[in-house]
Parts: C-alpha cells; structure tokens; sequence
C-alpha cells in the first residue's frame, strides 16, 4: 500500500530497485515487481535505476545471468533505464551488436532518462532553474541547524524508565559517561550522509548543557563487538563515585550496512547474524549494575536489537538511533528533561532471534508487527514518556458505511501528567474473521503536543483505501463484515498493555 500510494497518487518521478531476488529473479530484473505491478498495473512512466551495483549482482552474486551482456540486456528490458555504478552497463554496445536487445529498446530508456533531465532544467540557462538559486548560506543556516535537533529529539525513543529515574537532576554532581558510542561522530551520522563542519556527539552534549557544575568521567570502556573477555574491573573502580552512569553503546553503521567487508561476531558483509546486543556490551552493563549506581543505557542503531536481560535490569533505557549532527544534544536534552522523549518504534524489538521467521520464508506468517503472534519486548510503536497520556470517548460518525464512503473517527486524549509532552496518536484497524488480514495494521497517526491537564480532540478520516485489504493474490478489497478501530499510544497487544500503553476501541461494520 505505501509503494502503491507513492507511485501511483503521489507520482513519483523515479524508483530503486533493490540488491536482493524475489522469487528467483533479481529485483531489477523481475517480471513480476518491474513489468507487472511497476509498469503495467501502476503505470508508472517515469525512470527505474539499480541500486547500486545491483546489477553486477544480476551474474557476479545471484548468478542468474552469465554475463555481463546478458545481465545489463535482462535489467534493460525489465524497465531498469539507469544503472547505479560503473561495469555492467558499459556492456550495452556488445549486447545490442550481439542481438540480445535492440536500439529501440535502449531509446525507451533514454526516453525517460532525458526526460526527468529536462525537467530538473539541467538543459536550460541557470537563472531558469529554481534549484539552481539555492544559496550557499543555505548549507548549516540556522533554521537547518534547528531541524536536525527537531528531528534528533523527536526521534528519541524511551523504552524505560523505572522508578522515574529520569530525567535527570542538575544538582548531579558527578557523570561516568562510558561506551563506545558515547564520543562517536561517525555512528550518530549514519551513512549516505553529508558532512556537517560540526557534530555534537553525547559527550559535547552533556558538557555544552552542564558546564562546570559537573563533572564528567569519561571513557569508552567497551568495542562494540570484542570476543577477547577483557578485564573491566579497574574501570569499574574508578566510576563507583559517580552520582549516575551513562552507557552509550548500540551498534554502528561501520558494522551494518550495504554489502560491506566487515566479518565480526553477529556481523557479516553489512548482515547482522543476530538481532542480540552484542555480549561484551551486556557484559559490561552487568558489571555496571553491580556497582550499586543508577544506570542509563542509550542505545544508537540503525535497527532492530534484542536486549531481553537490560530490559529486565537496567533502568533507564534510550534508543537514540544514529541521531545526526545534533543527536548529542537532543540526547543531553532528554536525559535532563529539557525536552520530554516522544519518539515511537517504526519497528518491533524482538526478544530473541528465536522469535524471527526464517530470511527465505516469503509468507507473511510471524512476520513483522502485522503478523506477529509473540510477546515483542518493545512493541511496534511503543514509546514513554515523562508524563502519561489518557485515552477516552472514542467516537464514530456513522456505525456503519458502504463502499467508496468515509466515516470520521475522533478520540479524546488528556494529558493527566506534570509534564507538557508531545503524544503520537496512533490508529490501528482489525479486520475480523478474514483469514488472511493483518493481526492489526497501523492506518493513521498524529503527533499533537498538550500542557499538564490539558485535552484535546483528535480527528482521523477513515476512507475506502484505508479498508481495503490485500488478499492472498495481491489484490485489494472490500471485505464487508466488522473491523475494530483502535487509537492508542503504542499497536494493539498484551505486551503494550503490560508496558502502560493506553488506547480505547469502536467498532466499524462494512456493509
């Protein structure tokens, strides 16, 4: 639905094909996702480039051509018009002498490559062209600036915080900040990234925000990944006087990525081999807990990691993901409660790998949020805050509709904590007695920010599109019967609920 939304109501210009097969095609090659859905059922007119080196992969990796002509020909034909790197395409002279596709095919292609050109005005005169009259003082102005912190803090996603340890008091006299990910420019930025002349990493975001009031120890105590059992007992003697200890570790985007050389435990070719923190990391907070001292575990990743024994026992969690260029700062600034964490999970934290459907398995059983019929240990969605949310009168416009008409949902949400606080609304849909229908689907949500005490109605227009479901052909439809309209702070399930999210329910009829 997302894919179908954006090519064929929002029109995008252009589309990637990914790396991986589908069905014993590689994507760039596929009759099914490149012709059938792509180009004939969508309509999609505008251009289709590889990621990059996809197409090397078509006979170097999935060895489903064997050779370059033949892979460059096979991605040509399937609507690939650009290649996203520098061997196979170069190849398209020999494979049009050799017959294995004709001029007029590669000109459907040029066709629509020189099309997006002239519309970006890369052939007009420069003062023709709006993107061309972007200043220079626009990089790092301070709007930009203010946008990355906006989308740092909110971002931040708090998944524990026992006993109200957080946030944090000022009067804090010392800081053990510990971790690998603690002073790490090169994790907070991800990849595919620009370079910013300036990156607050958590380190120079605790300073910047205590100044000398407080001290901050400082080491990076741990790897991220270390197999050699190191020895952490003369660290943990020099932190037993500190008022708190704060680990930044997590993951790093130099372990996880696209087709990467890295080898190490849990981390293969840019694959993660197990969605477990890596050991010396839980090692290391075990030996952190033992010394008695409040500790706060940030977690920066770029995915999903299993933490089943820091959840039971650590008692404050952040997942500050790879936060950018101010993710430091947001960091600092929710740890002292100079901003209240919003931030949801776009993903579900399993608890172990156990919980995974096997990577070839091409059914949707168990598999995501939608499917899953485990306990996560982080839902899909889920996210505290430092205050609490109520959830009331959930209303209906209409009991029941037909197709191609809308109902309007609205629900009540009251903030009934001591701090103001940003809440993501969030609707969820059943469908009942349909075999094949999501478990529940997220269809809507809406992030609205209320003072202590305050309420406020939140509104959400239920159309068609949003009741349609995929059957087992890959069609949609309109399945008349009843469906379960859900708003809450987190998706739908046991865990949520043991977790302290709330949501109310209504039920909608489909005539």
């Amino acid at each position: 639905p997302a894919f179908h939304e954006l090519v064929v109501n929002a029109r995008v210009a252009g589309v990637m094909c990914a790396y991986n097969a589908y069905a014993g095609q590689p994507c760039c090659g596929s009759d099914r996702l490149m012709i059938k859905i792509l180009r004939n059922d969508w309509r999609f007119s505008g251009y289709a480039t590889s990621d990059c080196g996809a197409i090397d992969d078509f006979w170097q990796r999935h060895k489903t051509d064997s050779t370059a002509e033949d892979a460059a020909a096979n991605a040509v034909l399937h609507g690939t018009d650009v290649e996203c790197g520098n061997i196979t395409y170069k190849s398209l002279v020999k494979a049009v002498k050799d017959g294995k596709l004709s001029e007029r095919d590669l000109d459907v292609s040029l066709k629509r490559l020189f099309t997006i050109r002239f519309r970006l005005g890369m052939f007009d005169r420069v003062e023709m062209v709006k993107y061309a009259q972007i200043p220079i003082t626009a990089l790092e102005s301070k709007p930009h600036k203010d946008h990355a912190l906006k989308m740092a803090k909110e971002s931040i996603v708090l998944l524990r915080n026992e006993n109200n340890l957080l946030p944090l008091s000022r009067s804090i006299k010392k800081i053990a900040l510990l971790g690998p990910n603690a002073d790490n420019a090169n994790t907070q930025l991800g990849n595919y990234n620009g370079q910013p002349s300036v990156v607050i990493t958590v380190l120079q975001g605790l300073k910047d925000k205590l100044g000398n009031s407080t001290e901050i120890f400082y080491s990076r105590g741990t790897n991220f990944v270390d197999t050699t059992h190191p020895e952490f007992s003369k660290l943990i003697d020099s932190v037993k006087d500190a008022d708190v200890l704060i680990y930044v570790g997590g993951i790093s985007p130099r372990l996880e990525g696209e087709e990467m050389r890295v080898s190490q435990q849990g981390f293969s070719g840019g694959d993660r081999t197990t969605i477990a923190l890596p050991a010396v990391q839980t090692i290391f907070l075990k030996a952190l807990k033992e010394t008695g001292k409040p500790v706060i575990f940030v977690m920066m990743t770029g995915s999903a990691i299993s933490i089943p024994w820091e959840a039971e026992n650590i008692r404050a969690i952040l997942n500050a993901w790879y936060g950018g260029q101010a993710a430091g700062q947001a960091v600092a600034d929710v740890l002292f409660g100079d901003y209240n964490p919003s931030g949801r999970l776009p993903v579900t934290f399993y608890k172990s790998d156990n919980d995974l459907p096997p990577f070839d398995d091409y059914s949707m059983a168990n598999r995501t949020y939608r499917y899953f019929k485990g306990d996560a240990l982080y839902p899909f969605g889920f996210g505290m805050s430092y205050t609490n949310f109520k959830y009331s009168n959930l209303k209906l416009s209409k009991p029941a509709i037909n197709k191609n008409e809308s109902v309007q949902a609205q629900v009540m949400v009251t903030n009934v904590g001591k701090y103001w606080g940003d809440e993501v609304v969030q609707l969820y849909m059943t469908h009942e007695g349909i075999s094949y229908a999501p478990l529940f689907a997220l269809k809507s949500f809406k992030r609205i920010t209320l003072e202590p005490g305050a309420s406020r109605t939140v509104s959400f227009n239920i159309t068609t599109d949003l009741l349609t479901l995929i059957d087992s052909n890959g069609r949609p439809v309109f399945n008349p019967g009843k469906v379960k309209i859900i708003v809450g702070g987190s998706s739908p399930g046991k865990r949520s609920e043991e977790l302290g999210s709330k949501r109310t329910e209504a039920i909608l009829a489909l005539k």
